[in-house]
């Protein structure tokens, strides 16, 4: 919802996820799309890792309030590694307007 708050957990069925491991994602309209809407990271709380398997994903609701509705796409890049390591997936999320906004 644009302007709240977003949090989702991922799992995986390997250890993508190990410990001291950094990890970042753009946030993008779409796959092609040159614009950065929100970059995530470990460092700045856009990724926490849970365990081996499981990584939240987060973004604050004044990040979520520059996205428009339609759906943003997003991917998890491992930093701590030389040479990076995409991980081999990408995220497409849904943007929808709430009703409930303005509140603030």
């Amino acid at each position: 919802m644009v302007g709240y708050s977003y949090a989702l957990r991922l799992e995986a069925s390997a250890a993508l996820f190990p410990d001291g491991a950094m990890f970042v994602g753009q946030v993008r309209t779409k796959v092609a799309a040159d614009q950065v809407l929100i970059t995530l990271s470990t460092e700045a709380g856009g990724f926490v890792r849970i365990s081996d398997q499981e990584l939240d994903l987060n973004m604050a609701a004044n990040e979520t309030a520059v996205l428009s509705v339609g759906s943003v796409v997003v991917d998890v890049v491992r930093m701590d590694l030389d040479p990076d390591l995409h991980l081999g997936f990408a995220l497409e999320i849904p943007v929808m307007l709430p009703v409930t906004r303005g509140l603030a």
